[in-house]
Order: C-alpha cells, then sequence, then structure tokens
C-alpha cells in the first residue's frame, strides 16, 4: 500500500491489478476529490511516464441489472483505469495473461459514487460489470484508441468462470449474450 497526497493505492488478490482509493475533504458544501494523480501512479508503478500513455476517456450510462462484459482485447491488449462515476456497480475482472501467476482467476470489487475507488486494469483480462443502483456511470480511461477487430469476449454466465453477479441480469446485449465461451477464449489467446 502506498498512501500520498489523498490517493490509497492498494494491491489486489490478481497479480498487477490495482485499487485506487481517492480520500476526498468534506465539508458543509459537500466534498472534493482527487479521482487521480499521475506522479503518485507512475510512482506506484515505478514507470516515469506510464500515466500519460492513457489516449482516450470513454463513459458509459447503464441501468439497474444489466450486466456488460466480459469484454478483452487481442494484441497487445490495453491498460485501462475504471471508475464509477454515479450508483454503484459489482466490477469483475479474469486474467486471462498466458504465464500469469493468477491466470484464469477472477476477482469481484464494488465501484460506487461513495467511495470513489477504481482500479488500474492492465493489458491482459477480461473486464465487466452489473449495475447495482437504477443508473450507473461508468468511466474508462484506455492507452489506446478502441479497435473492434481486437474485442474478444466470454459469455457473462460462462460455465468455466462461474461469476456470482449479485442479482439476475435485467439487460444482456446481444454481443454479450452471443460471445463466445472460455474454451473458445483459450483457443484465441493462444492458451
Amino acid at each position: 500500500m502506498r498512501h500520498n497526497r489523498g490517493v490509497r493505492i492498494d494491491t489486489t488478490d490478481l497479480a498487477d491489478v490495482l485499487v485506487l482509493t481517492p480520500e476526498p475533504h468534506r465539508d458543509e458544501r459537500g466534498l472534493f476529490t482527487r479521482t487521480f494523480d499521475a506522479d503518485e501512479f507512475d510512482a506506484h508503478l515505478g514507470s516515469p511516464g506510464a500515466a500519460a500513455r492513457f489516449v482516450q476517456d470513454s463513459q458509459s450510462r447503464s441501468v439497474g441489472g444489466v450486466i456488460r462484459g466480459m469484454h478483452g482485447r487481442l494484441g497487445r491488449g490495453e491498460a485501462k483505469l475504471v471508475r464509477c462515476a454515479h450508483g454503484a456497480v459489482h466490477d469483475v475482472l479474469v486474467d486471462i495473461r498466458p504465464g500469469s501467476p493468477t491466470f484464469g482467476r477472477q476477482q469481484a470489487f464494488r465501484l460506487d459514487d461513495e467511495t470513489f475507488r477504481h482500479l488500474y486494469v492492465p493489458p491482459g483480462f477480461l473486464h465487466g460489470f452489473q449495475a447495482l443502483t437504477d443508473v450507473a456511470d461508468v468511466c474508462y480511461r484506455i492507452d489506446r484508441p478502441h479497435d473492434p477487430s481486437e474485442d474478444i469476449g466470454v459469455r457473462w454466465d460462462d460455465a468455466h468462470l462461474a461469476i456470482n453477479w449479485p442479482t439476475p441480469p435485467t439487460i444482456v446485449s446481444p454481443r454479450d449474450a452471443s460471445a463466445g465461451d472460455w474454451a473458445a477464449l483459450l483457443a484465441a489467446i493462444g492458451a
């Protein structure tokens, strides 16, 4: 754990995944928080300039019960920072890096607009979430432009992954409902 300037950075059970937890200043007006600090991030990674590699910000809005995932990318993959700016989500990561000490393992996190916790997800992970509130806005900061030709995925209800979603899904996109299974993903990544 590293703590400085109001952002705590913790490791997780998954190799190289970090949880960043801002510590907001609260008073009678409300609050102010720093959601990201490039210097602190770079210092924790021991990689000057790592934060500068983020090139694209995106946001999704989901209604309660929606499941988005499980998505990943081929090639170099993508590193991303993920946070829930409004509402709450049950966020799930699966390590798909052959040779990683946590290959095939998953971990779930609650991301919400109360703790401001967010995740640093290195390249080589499947990512998905379920909206836990009536509306949930999820923000993504990624280190390279999205290329749909590199998209890969595993069904949200794949039997091998057996993800424990908090509630039955209300909506799953046709793309996510027709995603392949774990065996197909292993073939796609050569594992």
